[in-house]
């Protein structure tokens, strides 16, 4: 089975913060854990903005991520086209992308975003 993590569980499991009820899911050898670029990218954003309460380092974590078996999902033009048949419920573009890559590809998306659970899709809320 595959797993697609939004931005907060990945952060959340890099600094080994996460739930138990999200841990279960990513300790689970049963899942293949996937990201997307758009979560390097909306932490590569949020990087550049300097908040002093945010120092994630994204080429590191980049590398953490592979280097523990987890799998990048490529953005592509058919997860941007699903983005438009998307009812208007969720304004952040990054979870948007995220949320129609898990819709084309079938994968389950594991987030704690309660307004991303609104849509008909197969999502894990932790």
């Amino acid at each position: 089975m595959k797993l697609l993590l939004d931005t907060h569980i990945l952060l959340w499991s890099a600094a080994n913060k996460l739930p138990a009820n999200a841990k279960k899911y990513i300790l689970d050898t049963n899942y293949q854990l996937y990201f997307s670029p758009a979560s390097i990218w909306e932490i590569v954003i949020k990087k550049g903005l300097n908040r002093a309460d945010f120092r994630v380092d994204p080429y590191v974590l980049y590398s953490g991520l592979l280097d523990n078996g987890y799998n990048e999902i490529s953005v592509t033009s058919k997860h941007t086209l699903t983005v438009s048949s998307l009812p208007d419920i969720h304004k952040d573009p990054f979870d948007r992308i995220i949320l129609a890559q898990a819709i084309s590809e079938g994968i389950q998306l594991l987030t704690s975003d309660t307004a991303l659970s609104n849509y008909p899709v197969p999502i894990i809320l932790v």
